[in-house]
């Protein structure tokens, strides 16, 4: 599709917006139940479709986090909306205009036409559950899903028009060529999902047309194990989020700080962690595959140049296969440990099912490493320590936090979700979402008597003016 093409695609969306008026909360639920129906009645081609994409994905995960994943922001928003749609009452003032029955009030209205640039790792609940805070808000959309997950974006655009019409949602579905133009369009809002070096481009792209952008990055989100962890939990928990989607999760640990003296019972608990979860590998189910050749290519990069340079690598390979011939793209669990920062998998985000593991001998260690580096889209700690908590918490600054556990606050909706500075611009989900994608319309209502010149406001001006300032300048 060209540029133009798009073009037509918004100007027929926002006339369409413009000549709805006020959108109603029957439309908004009704917009969000559509939604819905498309996971429940799709949801086995989505996830075979994603199958095929990744050569091979987890049926249970891609029901757990893409479809099941979806609907429950969607529920959640068609739930509080009419909460959220209510005006917020404000207190008018300064003195005099606060008097005699003047009132202030805040109406969120929608923006109108919002673009979505979904990503390929998670390619339904990326371009799904925006819409809960998007339609949620009476916008109406444009999505442009990741050529990288060709058959997922497929069946997305042809599934789309069955429960609405173009001027209501529209996916626009190609390569570079189209995300840039799209990136370029005049939208009432943008949000991109995907990797910090395209957020630039992206960037740049809607600053042309002044284009509010939300966007949802990543970088390399830490953990912090104190002495006061329980060891074969955290790995439990550790694993479980690293090795979900093979560790293909903008939130998926990065590396782990852990204390000195544990570093070998972090590894062989983690062990124990893998063995239990992924007893195989290669053909289990449940073990997905990385996306494609250039990924696969780039992770065996990392492990290679951290062995030729001297770290130990743990390959966790509980049945011991052998993975130089297999159809899929699939990396046994890997830790790396303590690595040069030199090394590229110290250096960019990993994006996949290989760990660094730090030891430290203070925690002040850890903060400080944390803060050398670029502020990261989620940071986790494990402990009973509450001091040492709140110093991890208080002395660094990341996205969001998950406490004992990792990426689990991307899935609360009562949370914002967003990064801070290279991981991300901006947040949504939940309450939030729904005011991202809507303007926060200030409204004053005067008295029906004219205050400001009862007050002295209006020329000739006088003794009343200053009376008034000298009370506001108290």
């Amino acid at each position: 599709m060209t540029r133009g093409d798009m073009l037509t695609v918004l100007e027929r969306q926002r006339a369409a917006y413009l000549a709805e008026g006020g959108v109603s909360l029957e439309v908004r639920t009704d917009r969000l139940e559509r939604a819905v129906g498309l996971l429940q009645t799709h949801q086995q081609r989505l996830v075979d479709a994603m199958d095929a994409d990744f050569g091979h994905r987890s049926e249970h995960q891609s029901m757990l986090t893409d479809v099941a994943g979806s609907i429950g922001p969607l529920r959640h928003a068609q739930k509080h909306l009419a909460r959220w749609m209510k005006p917020e009452k404000r207190k008018p003032g300064p003195f005099p205009l606060n008097l005699l029955g003047a009132k202030a009030r805040v109406e969120y209205q929608p923006l109108g036409v919002v673009g979505v640039i979904s990503p390929w790792n998670f390619p339904v609940n990326l371009t799904f559950t925006p819409l809960a805070g998007i339609l949620g808000a009476g916008n109406r959309c444009m999505i442009k899903p990741s050529e990288y997950t060709p058959a997922t974006s497929e069946v997305m655009a042809e599934i789309f028009p069955t429960a609405f019409d173009p001027a209501e949602i529209a996916v626009i579905t190609g390569g570079p060529q189209v995300g840039g133009d799209f990136s370029g369009l005049p939208f009432d809002h943008l949000l991109f999902t995907g990797a910090t070096s395209i957020a630039r481009h992206v960037l740049r792209a809607a600053s042309a047309n002044l284009v509010p952008v939300t966007l949802e990055l990543g970088g390399k989100s830490p953990v912090v194990v104190g002495r006061s962890a329980d060891i074969q939990k955290t790995t439990d928990a550790i694993m479980t989020g690293k090795m979900m989607n093979a560790g293909q999760i903008c939130l998926a640990p990065d590396y782990v700080f852990v204390p000195e003296e544990s570093v070998d019972e972090f590894v062989e608990s983690s062990a124990r962690s893998i063995a239990k979860m992924y007893p195989t590998l290669l053909e289990n189910p449940d073990y997905t595959s990385v996306i494609n050749q250039r990924h696969f290519e780039r992770l065996n990069g990392y492990i290679e140049e951290a062995r030729e340079q001297g770290a130990k690598v743990v390959e966790m390979n509980p049945a011991n296969e052998d993975f130089r011939q297999q159809p899929y793209h699939k990396i046994p669990p890997t830790l790396i440990i303590d690595p040069d920062d030199s090394l590229k998998v110290m250096q960019d985000e990993i994006f996949g099912p290989v760990l660094p593991v730090k030891g430290y001998s203070q925690v002040d260690e850890a903060i400080e490493y944390i803060n050398r580096n670029p502020r990261p889209l989620g940071l986790y700690y494990f402990g009973r320590d509450k001091t040492e908590e709140g110093r991890v918490l208080s002395h660094t600054t990341s996205g969001g936090v998950t406490v004992n556990d990792v990426v689990m606050h991307v899935a609360q909706e009562d949370l914002p979700f967003g990064g801070v500075g290279p991981s991300g611009m901006g947040s949504y989900h939940g309450h939030d979402g729904f005011k991202t994608f809507s303007h926060a319309k200030a409204i004053f209502t005067q008295s029906k008597l004219n205050v400001a010149e009862l007050a002295g406001l209006v020329p000739p001006y006088g003794e009343k003016l200053l009376k008034v300032v000298r009370g506001q300048m108290r």
